[in-house]
């Protein structure tokens, strides 16, 4: 054995010693099989003696806790029977090789440098909670997507006439500000909230599920525009489970390898949803005017009443089983709060013992380190040292480092115009198409509106959209979602392992501006029906499935990178939840603002006869998004080192050994 270090060296010296123990425990065990498992015990008390000795001395030498500079959590308990702790240590190896009658077994090959697959995920049954969890909401959204441009048109005013196509279009906007512009003002609040132990990360998922059910009635039963927009902002305000959700994401799946295959569950959803969700609600929509056969001419009910009711009536009862699905299947993961009764859990684990006739995996009681754990256990001197130690918190005064603030910089430009596609995408579907020879202010909602004396002219001044209805809008939407599922499930993987997060991030973003460019120019594909009516045929499908490649590859990458380089750019991982919020909030206000501004500069294209000035805006923000990222940079989420936590790594990495 060498020589053990003093306070100045580092943790890699002990390690060696570890290393060095642990060869001396397993080549006593295989060359004499006479040793017994209580004699190679001894030895290793031994030398927890002396490290004990030599920790003590460091402690003397070492520094103190300074109070401005920490925020301190209380003392947690010891855990009853840790698996890792006791399994993998050499003690238990050499106990299996002598009582076995066995050699050690080989140390396994190392797996960082094969790719991670599906299977391979861990703790599959909470990535699929929150799953499901994440679907509910993007399912919420882009439902209404289908026919928010029509319910919009159902909001007369006191002279009872149709609001034009440029008022709609800003409407729109404003709806989707709405949501996010309430999300902003909140989503710190809810990140603070899910890092405190009075609430967790589990309730704050629930209060979101329920308030987005909330909001989603509210919106479908709504008989105004000011009303609709009231009830967008109350769904936005009790809804910040985007970043708790990757919070929780990064502490079950705290391996980097696993990191882009789990962080990617939530885009995928979101592109499930997308195909889903129109198509539920373009069918949805306006049931009495859409199947007159089924309800007849005589009908008078709650249908013909609010037409655009039953989607979100339908949407609210699938949060609420998502709600459902959190409080009896989901597991806390604050540090503090994991110890803690969860009545959900006991009730559905009490369900399935009882009903079902199924074993639940064996539950751990937590004990004090004074209960029936001594300073000789070797196997749980490790696991009481480990949960002793104080939980220090990191600041908020020092949680804005340069690689986050250009991290947020260029998650927020980023949000912006993904966030606007979406919004803007659907107005300009909706939009009736260009009919040379229309009156302008004729009143007629199948035709668009033109300035006086209007003659388009390539490159740049046409107008008009595609006209298509609600079910065929939503057609076009689950395109999105189906090319979406189709790349990330066969194309991410393999190249985002291939190229990394940070480089594969930065080129999808370049993908974003030329979408943007092309997608006006779809007005101008030639139809099989004539204008006004919807623009349809082989060649506008062919046009909307390309320029949807192009943006959804784009976003492909983009949007699991950018959890990602968030979750990794955390200085400390006590502030985990509190940056997820900050993202969340920096996202919605970028998106707030986004569909605001574009939704009236869209309105002003029109009535000025240039459609696609809205798509070039946008396209502006994406390149300067783009070049933004350059300079961002893949932190480790402990940037920060609070005062004494290296000497507690040690301590913690000794006691495991």
């Amino acid at each position: 054995m060498s020589d053990y270090p003093d306070s100045g060296h580092h943790r890699r010296d002990y390690s060696e010693d570890v290393d060095s123990t642990a060869t001396t425990l397993q080549a006593s065990a295989s060359s004499s099989k006479a040793h017994s498992f209580d004699d190679g015990r001894k030895y290793a008390d031994i030398e927890l003696e002396r490290w004990d000795e030599e920790n003590s001395r460091r402690r003397v030498k070492g520094h103190e806790i300074q109070d401005d500079d920490i925020e301190d959590a209380p003392e947690t308990e010891g855990l009853l029977a840790h698996d890792t702790a006791i399994l993998n240590t050499p003690a238990a190896d050499t106990a299996r090789a002598v009582d076995d009658d066995e050699p050690p077994a080989a140390p396994p090959l190392d797996e960082a440098s094969k790719p991670v697959s599906w299977s391979s995920l861990p703790k599959k049954t909470q990535l699929a909670i929150l799953t499901l969890s994440r679907l509910s909401e993007p399912l919420t959204q882009t439902s209404l997507q289908a026919y928010m441009f029509y319910q919009l048109k159902s909001f007369r005013g006191a002279d009872a006439a149709p609001p034009s196509d440029s008022t709609v279009a800003q409407q729109a906007g404003i709806l989707a500000a709405a949501f996010t512009g309430a999300q902003m003002l909140t989503a710190v609040m809810w990140g603070r909230l899910a890092d405190n132990e009075r609430m967790g990360r589990k309730r704050v998922i629930l209060v979101g599920l329920l308030g987005t059910a909330i909001g989603s009635l509210g919106f479908g039963f709504s008989g105004s525009f000011k009303v609709a927009v009231f009830w967008r902002c109350v769904g936005g305000m009790l809804n910040g489970n985007m970043g708790v959700m990757r919070t929780m994401i990064s502490e079950i799946v705290r391996e980097k390898r696993f990191q882009s295959r789990a962080f990617l569950l939530l885009p995928m959803t979101f592109n499930i949803g997308v195909i889903v969700g129109p198509l539920l609600g373009g069918l949805l929509a306006d049931p009495v005017g859409s199947y007159p056969a089924l309800f007849g001419d005589g009908y008078g009910g709650w249908l013909k009443r609010w037409p655009y009711a039953l989607p979100n009536v339908v949407m609210a009862c699938f949060l609420m089983c998502s709600a459902m699905g959190v409080i009896f299947g989901l597991e806390e993961t604050l540090e503090g709060l994991r110890d803690k009764p969860d009545y959900g859990l006991r009730f559905s684990r009490w369900i399935l013992r009882t009903v079902f006739r199924r074993k639940n995996k064996q539950e751990y009681t937590a004990i004090s380190s004074r209960e029936g754990v001594h300073a000789d256990d070797m196997e749980m001197s490790g696991v009481v040292q480990e949960r002793k130690t104080i939980r220090k918190k990191l600041p908020f005064r020092r949680i804005w480092t340069p690689n986050i603030l250009l991290t947020l910089l260029a998650h927020g430009l980023l949000a912006m115009h993904v966030g606007t596609f979406n919004n803007l995408w659907f107005v300009f579907l909706s939009t009736p198409r260009y009919t040379p020879g229309a009156a302008n202010g004729d009143g007629d909602s199948k035709t668009i509106h033109l300035p006086p004396n209007y003659k388009p002219h390539a490159p740049f001044t046409f107008t008009g959209g595609l006209a298509l209805p609600p079910p065929s809008i939503g057609t076009a939407l689950a395109v999105m979602g189906v090319i979406g599922i189709s790349l990330q499930l066969l194309l991410y993987p393999r190249v985002s392992f291939k190229m990394g997060t940070l480089v594969s991030y930065r080129y999808s973003l370049l993908l974003f501006p030329l979408s943007y460019t092309l997608a006006p120019y779809l007005a101008t594909i030639p139809s099989s029906l004539p204008a006004p009516q919807q623009a349809t045929g082989a060649l506008v499908w062919i046009g909307i499935t390309f320029v949807l490649l192009i943006q959804v590859l784009a976003r492909t990458f983009a949007l699991p990178a950018t959890a990602i380089l968030v979750n990794n750019a955390s200085p400390h991982p006590s502030v985990l939840g509190t940056v997820h919020g900050i993202a969340q909030t920096v996202s919605s206000a970028t998106r707030t603002v986004g569909p605001a501004v574009v939704g009236w500069v869209y309105g002003v294209g029109l009535e000025k006869g240039i459609v696609g000035l809205a798509w070039w805006v946008m396209g502006a923000v994406a390149i300067v998004g783009a070049f933004a990222a350059r300079w961002v940079k893949e932190g480790d989420g402990h940037e920060i080192w609070l005062e004494g936590e290296r000497e507690e790594e040690e301590e913690q990495g000794r006691g495991k050994g």
